[in-house]
């Protein structure tokens, strides 16, 4: 099964320290060797991102950043797992790694896997 582990986080401006980076760039290593991590990556500020409605069948953009935000996804991981159990192990796994440097909170979600051919 496949989970995606959404990082939440307040955006502050805050910059990941030299530890956190050699620290996460092992574990990233480690995941991907067992093949249990299958992508993951950092996202840019919401100043640089778009958000696209649809509202009564009109679509509309509107242009970052998205102050109304309290907390935003700041990055992901899709984990190759065999239980919502285990994915939840690996995110805990994840943030350990962060150390007391960081306020975070990651959902995890199981994707849903359809067969569309």
């Amino acid at each position: 099964m496949r989970f995606l582990s959404m990082i939440r986080v307040q955006e502050n401006g805050q910059v990941p320290s030299e530890r956190l980076m050699t620290e996460m760039g092992k574990l990233i290593q480690e995941w991907t060797a067992a093949g249990v991590l299958l992508e993951t990556a950092g996202l840019q500020p919401t100043a640089k991102g778009k958000r696209v409605r649809l509202r009564s069948g009109k679509i509309s953009t509107v242009d970052g950043p998205f102050t109304e935000t309290k907390e935003v996804i700041g990055g992901y991981a899709i984990l190759k797992a065999d239980s919502m159990a285990e994915a939840v192990k690996l995110t805990e796994r994840f943030l350990e790694v962060h150390g007391d440097e960081w306020e975070l909170d990651c959902e995890v979600r199981q994707i849903e896997e359809h067969d569309l051919g």
